[in-house]
């Protein structure tokens, strides 16, 4: 599987955010905290919904399970005049890309593996230190074989 590279613009972002691990995954926690009150937030772009990862630098490189990291359920919005109560804002930077069409169950991390032990270490790219996140758009259905969703993976040249 081959992504596309692309430039992200910057993003605001607005919605909910917990710290866990791979081995405290809290992602339903997090979901279920964060759809029914989806609709409190006006000035959405789009109606897709965007699940964010934010690491910290070394999160990969020494890699724990236990290692915390914050998850975010967000959507894209034109501006933070009007934040939901117990909703917080996210600029995410704008930057280099490789996007991955995905297409399978959301509960199949084998295609993190792929991209991160197999498609990442023989390319022309690193991974960058600013968020990955995937979007959530009209084709996805939580834990259906037949869900697509984009995986966007910050990227930098080897070789810069």
């Amino acid at each position: 599987m081959e992504p596309r590279i692309e430039i992200l613009n910057e993003k605001k972002l607005v919605g909910k955010r917990l710290i866990m691990s791979f081995a405290n995954y809290r992602i339903a926690e997090l979901w279920k905290s964060f759809i029914p009150r989806r609709k409190e937030i006006s000035n959405n772009l789009t109606n897709d919904l965007i699940s964010m990862a934010v690491y910290k630098p070394e999160h990969f490189s020494a890699f724990k399970p236990a290692g915390e990291f914050e998850r975010w359920a967000t959507v894209e919005v034109a501006g933070f005049e009007r934040v939901p109560e117990e909703m917080e804002t996210f600029v995410l930077p704008g930057g280099l890309y490789a996007v991955f069409d995905y297409k399978g169950p959301n509960t199949d991390n084998s295609i993190f593996r792929y991209i991160l032990g197999e498609w990442l270490p023989n390319s022309n790219y690193t991974l960058d230190d600013r968020p990955h996140f995937e979007v959530l758009g009209d084709k996805y259905r939580n834990d259906d074989p037949d869900s697509e969703e984009e995986i966007w993976i910050p990227i930098k040249p080897k070789y810069d």
